[in-house]
């Protein structure tokens, strides 16, 4: 039996948060094997990076369409090649964010799952807003694994609209891969994310204390805290929680990577504000009784029809993501008065 196979019900896994160089595939990829050598050294199954981990990510906002494509790669190129091709020396689930080619010339936000027995699976993000030659995903993903568990995969703002989550759940994923780019943005909304200061990440080795502060404050750990262990507990699935830190572009990334368990606590996590790795054994025992699966049988699924009714008032994701039009309380629909 070698160090990746274990006789009980625990899955190792691994989440690391980690600067990437814009559009610096040799460099970022680089990183992504010094980490997948030291989870595999750690005797981990699972490691999971960031969102768009191959390029960066909140620069790419700016460059032309004809440069995006130019950055792009179909899921079967060299970069996605490399990173299987690790999956299989160490005998890990490698989770990789990248600018996919897709196949009518179209550009996605996608992650790449590339597993220890070869096969590589895809997720194109479902809400992508980062620009406008970047579309959106149009499936859910879950696959089978050589441990015999189900995972999933959601990107960034795919996991804040629940209907995601649970329909994740539902096709049978108990672990959930989240790579992010997330914290100190600047949200519309008056009690959302805020910038973390750039000085404060300057002056990281200096005063480390003020920038692990804001870290773990309302624009980094705290606003997280709001909703991600929800997504664990009401869906009784586990999370493997993956986000840049550092500098992206003109906002300052919080790191926080985390794995958390199908009850919503807190496994392991770092708020250090530097790339690191955090690890955890996922003890698969817990999810036949957990809160989130008796929920889900629970459900009473003739009652939701209205989750994809179309109310006439639906926006792209780009549009949704960044507009400051006020959100009605209330709508009229067929005559009844139904809260929002």
């Amino acid at each position: 039996m070698n160090q990746n196979q274990r006789p009980d019900r625990t899955l190792r896994s691994a989440s690391v948060q980690f600067e990437s160089r814009r559009d610096d595939k040799a460099y970022n990829l680089a990183t992504i094997e010094y980490y997948a050598r030291l989870a595999a050294v750690g005797g981990a199954q699972v490691v999971v990076f960031p969102e768009m981990c191959l390029l960066g990510y909140w620069h790419l906002r700016n460059h032309p369409a004809e440069w995006l494509r130019a950055l792009a790669e179909p899921l079967d190129g060299p970069s996605v090649a490399t990173v299987r091709d690790l999956a299989i020396e160490h005998g890990l689930a490698i989770g990789v964010g990248f600018l996919e080619a897709g196949e009518n010339g179209d550009l996605f936000n996608s992650y790449a799952v590339c597993l220890p027995d070869g096969k590589v699976h895809r997720h194109r993000k479902l809400h992508a807003f980062e620009h406008p030659a970047i579309s959106s995903g149009r499936s859910y993903t879950v696959f089978p694994t050589p441990w015999g568990v189900r995972m999933g995969v959601l990107i960034c703002w795919d996991n804040n609209l629940v209907e995601n989550p649970r329909a994740t759940a539902l096709l049978g994923a108990s672990v959930l891969l989240a790579p992010h780019q997330t914290g100190g943005t600047h949200s519309r909304s008056p009690h959302g994310m805020r910038p973390v200061p750039a000085e404060l990440w300057a002056r990281r080795h200096t005063d480390p204390a003020a920038i692990e502060a804001a870290f773990r404050g309302p624009h980094g750990r705290g606003w997280l805290m709001r909703w991600l262990p929800a997504r664990a507990h009401d869906n009784g699935m586990f999370v493997v929680f993956s986000n840049g830190v550092g500098v992206d572009d003109d906002e300052i990334r919080t790191g926080n990577a985390m794995i958390l368990d199908p009850y919503g606590r807190v496994l392991a996590e770092t708020w250090v504000a530097e790339d690191a790795m955090v690890t955890a054994d996922l003890d698969l025992d817990l999810l036949p009784l957990s809160t989130g699966r008796r929920w889900i049988q629970g459900r009473r699924p003739e009652l939701y029809g209205i989750l994809t009714r179309r109310f006439g008032d639906e926006r792209d994701p780009r549009s949704a993501r960044f507009t400051t039009d006020p959100v009605p309380l209330v709508r009229e629909q067929e005559g009844n008065a139904t809260k929002r």
